[in-house]
């Protein structure tokens, strides 16, 4: 294939996507130009937390210097800051991720796409928009210390919002049947997966998921990573008339072992897009030294590469 100008094209991939120009004659003088307006932020806060807390305002002030003229959106569940960090307590998860969707919605800044910061238990909250809502579109999902594969180390207390992403590796079944949040986004329930779930996440550029080294808040911490721990030898998933057995073979010792993200069912099936997101080279595992949401300096370079979109000249 050539150009009108006889000069064969040449491809660059960005973000996953490939993008074909011509390098004539302007182009070996100048380069190629390639720039996009900066694309805005949305950021979900973390447990205890507000959506204008001092610690929120001062990180979204270095973000602005870091990518000057980027707009930034903190997500709040109640305008007030004390009403809003009891929100992420107390509640409906997906109520509130409804009321989420429809909060961006309303903003005309993001309309045309945005990259999503999710700190601690707001990364699956927004993980949950992408797959349940995604208009407007995320383009790079970010999480630091989320659960994405659920916490196994408190009480299943219906009354604190926790309990929406608590996972019980010995009573599996009891956990699919009495949690309305997590199984679902986690496309866990065999007879009723949605495939647009998986279709959603698998359109991301990039889905980067970010542990704690010394994490002691979120059990297992590889739950940030799509990791969990084993499940009783006889747990099940139902299908129909069909039982699909996961037997990992494990020893059952005092301390569950932990099976990482591409030896879960919910990978080697691709129950929400995981298995694709990773073949294309979507998926980025980072670490943060430190405890749970001790973020330091470590954030930045990761902010810098997916947050903001791209300009470069070829």
């Amino acid at each position: 294939m050539s150009t009108a100008d006889g000069v064969a094209p040449k491809e660059l991939f960005v973000s996953g996507k490939c993008l074909i120009y011509s390098e004539g004659i302007a182009g070996k003088q100048q380069g190629l130009a390639i720039a996009d307006p900066i694309r805005p932020l949305v950021i979900w806060h973390g447990l205890g937390d507000s959506h204008s807390s001092p610690g929120m305002l001062q990180f979204m002030s270095l973000i602005e210097e870091m990518h000057p003229g980027i707009f930034v959106h903190s997500v709040h569940i109640e305008e007030d800051l004390d009403k809003d960090r009891q929100a992420g307590f107390y509640g409906n998860v997906n109520d509130q991720v409804e009321f989420v969707a429809s909060q961006l919605d309303s903003i005309p800044e993001l309309h045309g796409g945005f990259d999503a910061i999710g700190l601690s238990q707001g990364g699956q909250f927004l993980r949950a928009y992408v797959e349940r809502y995604n208009y407007p579109p995320v383009n790079n999902l970010i999480t630091f210390g989320s659960q994405h594969m659920g916490i196994s180390d408190i009480p299943a207390c219906g009354r604190f919002l926790q309990a929406q992403y608590y996972r019980d590796p010995a009573n599996l079944e009891t956990y699919l049947e009495a949690n309305h949040f997590l199984p679902d986004i986690n496309n866990e329930l065999p007879t009723d997966r949605n495939t647009t779930y998986a279709s959603n996440l698998a359109s991301l550029d990039n889905l980067v998921l970010v542990l704690f080294t010394e994490d002691k808040t979120v059990v297992p911490k590889e739950s940030a990573w799509f990791g969990a721990e084993e499940v009783d030898e006889d747990a099940t998933y139902s299908e129909g008339s069909i039982q699909k057995v996961f037997k990992l073979g494990l020893q059952q010792t005092m301390e569950r072992a932990v099976i990482p993200m591409r030896l879960q069912p919910i990978y080697l099936e691709d129950w929400i897009g995981l298995r694709k997101l990773d073949e294309c080279g979507s998926i980025t595992f980072e670490t943060c030294k430190g405890e749970h949401m001790q973020m330091s300096d470590c954030w930045e370079d990761i902010v810098a590469k997916f947050v903001g979109g791209w300009s470069q000249v070829i």
